[in-house]
């Protein structure tokens, strides 16, 4: 198990033993960051295979259950399928792809996938398309969807990628690769995706790119945004104009973490000054994470004071699928993901996406079902963040600020590990004529804070989430004024 998994174990659960923690932590490994620019190397040797007339057998006329389209000018083009990224194992990547409603033939190309791995495998098309910022949202039947105002594809065209092989629908033949998925597989197939899908749709291929997740992406989505840099410079493949990436909520450095998130607790009176303070000064949260007796009961001691509490949005109510109080502060229905299982469990529905053509063992799960353990991770990505930055690439940090799985602090502690200058003091933001945040310019480096947002801004906080994606892709900072 990867330490965002870890994180999440010990935030959730009410007891936690030292044998337990060990068992967490059994198969997986820390890699050395200072290998990463040797490790590259092996992407320039990525899988490409013609794709010739896939596209076409790709569109989706109409998903089952989709509200009619009054207005011409609204109207999209959607596709969805699989995209081999390993031929000899028989792994593909299952993808869902929306073009912008305006004018998709000059508006960036975005990629966007949500985390990977054990407890935070969040699927792309059930997290972000179709409970975040897709065109559609499911109702509450599980069989027919109601337009997003705030869908993203608005602005861009919006790529949603379920990654890792074992996530949604995508799959692998050998049942082998669920028990090797990590950061360094992870990353290669969303490399071999990415150049696939380009030769499958090449208008795209000249098109300002940009790539977008939250949670663990913020891991993963650093080592791909590198990948593509070392493509560019070094491997004879297709050129990808990278212009940026944005960070939800991410978990970026193994060091912060666990203390970033009782500091928040903390602060929000989620657990006792007396609870908070043992635990600073109990626990060693530095890698390698030695957890102590004393430090495990103040833990577990934790745990219980935060029990019942919706974790990705501490002022919104847990799912309780018999209560008519589901709705959070923003208008999300945390039961949604009820909803999105059913929807894409329909024979009907996977069918217009020409998805499970393998007829899976296993029914789609917002989170993955096969894939038990996280092989290898990186402790920290701030070498590689680093790197994007003083080549010009454009990183984007925006944090929900009533997440307590991976808040806003552990961002702030991010920050002050990159050491870099500000360039634009905290200002408010607006979004619909209110306060929307705050936000902070840097060299190469935005902060925004979402008021109001969980874990999945776009979920939580759909407008201020385009919001805040438009400045992103416009290379603007947020709006300062509510006009």
């Amino acid at each position: 198990m990867r330490p965002f998994s870890l994180l999440l174990t010990l935030v959730a659960t009410v007891t936690l033993t030292n044998a337990q923690f060990h068992k967490f932590m059994k198969g997986g490994s820390a890699l050395n960051i200072s290998s990463w620019d040797h490790d590259v190397m092996r992407f320039c040797d990525a899988y490409v295979d013609k794709q010739c007339g896939q596209r076409e057998d790709d569109k989706v006329e109409s998903l089952p259950g989709q509200p009619d389209c009054d207005d011409d000018s609204e109207a999209f083009d959607q596709y969805a399928g699989y995209i081999t990224v390993d031929p000899k194992a028989g792994r593909a990547l299952f993808y869902y792809f929306v073009e912008a409603v305006n004018d998709s033939k000059s508006v960036p190309l975005v990629l966007w996938f949500n985390g990977g791995g054990y407890w935070e495998s969040h699927s792309s098309l059930g997290h972000g398309a179709l409970m975040g910022q897709g065109p559609f949202r499911v109702n509450s039947d599980g069989e027919t969807l109601s337009p997003n105002n705030y869908s993203w594809n608005k602005v861009a065209n919006i790529i949603f990628l379920e990654t890792p092989a074992g996530v949604g629908y995508s799959y692998s033949n050998s049942t082998l690769d669920y028990e090797e998925i990590g950061d360094k597989k992870a990353t290669e197939d969303s490399f071999a995706f990415i150049l696939n899908w380009l030769q499958r749709f090449p208008r795209y291929k000249k098109r300002d790119f940009y790539i977008a997740g939250d949670g663990y992406a913020g891991h993963c989505l650093p080592q791909l945004a590198y990948a593509i840099l070392h493509n560019n410079k070094k491997c004879n493949n297709t050129h990808i104009n990278l212009k940026g990436i944005a960070i939800g909520n991410g978990w970026m450095d193994e060091d912060d973490s666990l203390k970033g998130v009782y500091d928040f607790h903390g602060d929000h009176t989620l657990i006792s000054n007396d609870v908070r303070n043992k635990i600073l000064f109990n626990c060693n949260f530095t890698t390698p994470i030695v957890l102590s007796p004393d430090c495990l009961d103040y833990l577990n001691q934790a745990s219980e004071m935060v029990a019942g509490l919706n974790l990705y949005d501490i002022y919104g109510p847990p799912c309780k699928p018999s209560s008519r109080t589901n709705i959070s502060i923003g208008g999300f229905d945390t039961c949604s993901h009820m909803y999105v299982e059913s929807y894409l469990n329909l024979p009907k529905v996977q069918e217009a996406l020409h998805a499970n053509i393998t007829s899976l063992p296993y029914p789609w799960t917002v989170n993955s079902s096969v894939i038990k353990e996280w092989k290898n991770w990186y402790p920290t990505i701030t070498p590689l963040v680093k790197k994007l930055m003083a080549n010009g690439t454009r990183v984007w940090l925006y944090t929900g600020d009533t997440d307590s799985v991976a808040p806003i602090t552990l961002t702030d502690y991010f920050i002050e590990r990159l050491n870099v200058t500000e360039q634009t003091s905290s200002y408010p933001w607006y979004s619909e004529g209110e306060v929307a945040g705050f936000a902070v310019g840097y060299e190469n480096l935005t902060l925004v804070s979402v008021r109001g947002g969980g874990h999945f801004v776009p979920s939580y906080q759909p407008a201020r989430a385009l919001t805040l994606f438009s400045s992103f892709i416009k290379q603007e900072m947020p709006p300062r004024s509510p006009h």
